[in-house]
């Protein structure tokens, strides 16, 4: 090997190596440096950059992109830690964070797909805007990932004559992909990570709903007048579906809507069934309610490809396209995660310490406002529900305080990683869904970048209200 390789490689080691000489049997995230974030980073930017510098190359090689980044980071973990540690926290990460979540997106998105709205809707302001309430009103109880998969291919369909159609869905995924879901733990993935670990189901109806009120309030106003005035754009140049007779709406398929029911009493019995069996699969811990969940989410999955007619599904467009790619694209990302994680865990010892100085106060409270847009912009990134996690965590992880005195923290992480989850496609899970869809349909959606200009440009404003009205008020 040349000595500049040779050198260039011992460098690299030196960088990945722990900073104690011994390596804890579990990945110890207080051993790890900064250079472990970037083949997080790398994904990131592979899926950010990718559609739009090498769109070909990357719908058709998008897996294995993800598979490299994903071995970049098994990898060297086995490389420098040994290759238990490194298989331990691979199979940790797959089955006891990324399992649970693809499943239950897998249940909705199967579920919700066999759900047909018939009849024509045209794309006009108070059409859009009474899917966009009627989507935000119901991702709350019957998910954000569920309520998305029921309305975006109506509301697609309903602004296909539209000359500018772009900003409903962006407004879709702000709206009914996220903000919707801040008032139960059904309604998206984080609150159900603190529910799980104590938080009382209703505890984010009594307190995040004037916040989720003002937020989609908001939002909705400004979606108004923005699709007004694209629609009396448009008219000017085309009428807008206006010679296509309504049709009587109509719903098929409604024995999905039962089915719905059952995933989110599988959910909820998972949280209330407590057998106390637990299995050990590679040093991860799976206990019985999960692991009768998830299968009892599969077969309602399968139910649901059973007795929905193959026509209903047909005429909904419906493709197995997007699930899979959120689900290779989720693995990578669960893969690349887990030193990021670690060292987050880590709190005072990690690398990224700078963290928990950053949200607490001098006086050793948790500063609310920090927790809020720290959570909110990791979220944006990282997923909301490990990045919601990681914050439960750092703020104690005691759901009875969180509720109790500590509620301000509580509620600024559950705000930030929710309504901050609208801010990138990675945010939350059904944010690419959405996307890949209306990809699918034909919408040129914006660019991973162009999206974040989109949504900052939207919610920036609305958060900083939200800031000086309820995280941290000046009086």
């Amino acid at each position: 090997m040349p000595r500049r390789a040779t050198v260039l490689l011992s460098t690299g080691l030196a960088l990945l190596a722990p900073q104690n000489a011994w390596a804890a049997p579990v990945l110890d995230g207080s051993t790890l440096r900064w250079p472990w974030a970037l083949p997080f980073i790398g994904i990131l930017l592979t899926i950010a950059g990718g559609p739009l510098l090498f769109p070909k190359i990357w719908h058709a090689h998008y897996g294995k992109l993800a598979f490299v980044w994903g071995t970049l980071t098994v990898a060297p973990l086995a490389a420098v830690f040994g290759v238990p540690i490194a298989a331990g926290a691979f199979v940790h990460a797959m089955l006891a964070e990324y399992l649970s979540f693809i499943v239950l997106l897998f249940a909705l998105y199967v579920v919700a797909g066999g759900i047909l709205l018939t009849g024509h809707l045209r794309g006009t302001p108070v059409t859009n805007t009474a899917i966009l309430t009627f989507g935000t009103l119901i991702a709350s109880v019957v998910g954000t990932t569920g309520a998305a998969m029921i309305l975006i291919r109506p509301l697609i369909r309903a602004n296909a004559a539209r000359l500018h159609n772009i900003h409903v869905i962006v407004f879709f995924i702000l709206l009914v992909g996220n903000i919707g879901g801040a008032l139960s733990p059904l309604g998206d993935p984080p609150l159900f990570v603190g529910f799980l670990r104590g938080v009382d189901f209703f505890w984010t109806t009594r307190n995040l709903w004037q916040q989720t009120a003002l937020v989609a309030g908001l939002v909705l106003a400004a979606f108004v007048a923005l699709d007004l005035w694209h629609y009396r754009a448009d008219r000017r140049i085309t009428t807008v579906g206006e010679n296509v007779p309504p049709a009587q709406l109509g719903i098929s398929g409604s024995i999905n809507l039962v089915l719905i029911a059952g995933i989110v009493g599988a959910i909820l019995a998972s949280a209330i069934w407590q057998p106390g069996m637990r299995f050990e699969v590679y040093g991860t811990v799976l206990e019985l309610q999960d692991v009768v969940r998830d299968g009892a989410l599969v077969l309602i999955a399968l139910m649901s490809l059973a007795l929905t007619p193959n026509e209903h599904r047909e005429a909904n467009g419906f493709t197995w396209d997007p699930i899979v790619e959120v689900a290779i694209l989720f693995a990578g990302i669960f893969t690349c995660i887990i030193p990021v994680i670690a060292v987050l865990e880590a709190g005072n010892q990690g690398a990224f310490s700078w963290l928990l100085a950053a949200v607490t106060t001098g006086e050793g409270s948790p500063h609310a406002a920090a927790y809020f847009w720290l959570t909110g912009i990791l979220s944006a990134v990282l997923d909301n529900a490990p990045t919601y996690l990681v914050f439960f965590e750092l703020a104690g992880g005691n759901a009875g305080e969180l509720m109790g005195p500590l509620a301000p923290a509580l509620a600024a992480i559950s705000m930030g990683a929710v309504y901050m989850g609208a801010m990138s496609y990675l945010g939350n899970a059904p944010n690419l869904m959405i996307y890949a869809i209306a990809v699918e349909r034909g919408i040129k959606m914006p660019s991973f970048l162009g999206y974040m200009i989109w949504s900052s440009t939207i919610m920036l404003p609305v958060l900083a209200l939200v800031t000086f009205v309820f995280v941290a008020p000046p009086w």
